[in-house]
């Protein structure tokens, strides 16, 4: 993967010289991007190329053997549990296969992680879920249904409103397109 870096401007996130590997199989070798503020980028690649490994390490869900990660100049390759969750509370993710919470209801599921970082009742939560996953395109009445329940691209857009539904100064996406519904 090429370096890339948005000209006069510092990185929000670097990649060096990343390298992850499980067991025998070298998953990610010698991974370098710099991402700026405000810059959209892309990792396309085929399927196990290591896309999802990459962003998994990205926010330490995944620990890289060698090399060197930060996000605003905060090195996370060795960081504090407290300092990775500070950081990780930054970004929304939605996952490739959506990582819902099948015991819980729609609603729940898009704020969970507003509600962990915030005391806001149920009754507020529930009017946001209901806002986020209307500008998704999905029915309000669908906050009180369960995951199994819908289809995999309605599960993909709750996924994508449980990503956005804390307005995360970072967005990660896996896989953003795979099993949407037209």
């Amino acid at each position: 993967m090429a370096r890339h870096t948005a000209p006069d401007s510092p990185p929000k996130i670097a990649m060096d010289h990343v390298a992850k590997a499980f067991g025998d199989k070298q998953v990610l070798r010698d991974i370098s991007l710099h991402v700026a503020s405000e810059e959209s980028f892309a990792i396309i690649g085929t399927s196990g190329c290591g896309k999802s490994v990459t962003l998994k390490c990205l926010l330490g869900l995944l620990t890289a053997d060698s090399g060197s990660i930060t996000v605003d100049g905060q090195e996370l390759l060795g960081a504090s549990r407290a300092d990775l969750e500070a950081v990780r509370q930054r970004f929304g993710m939605t996952f490739q296969f959506g990582a819902l919470f099948d015991s819980l209801p729609i609603w729940e599921n898009v704020t969970f992680r507003l509600r962990q970082k915030t005391k806001m009742s149920k009754t507020a939560a529930r009017d946001i879920a209901a806002e986020t996953i209307t500008q998704l395109g999905l029915a309000a009445h669908v906050i009180d249904q369960f995951p199994a329940e819908l289809s995999g691209g309605m599960q993909k857009r709750v996924a994508l409103a449980r990503a956005i539904a804390d307005k995360p100064e970072i967005l990660l996406f896996d896989e953003p397109t795979s099993a949407l519904d037209p």
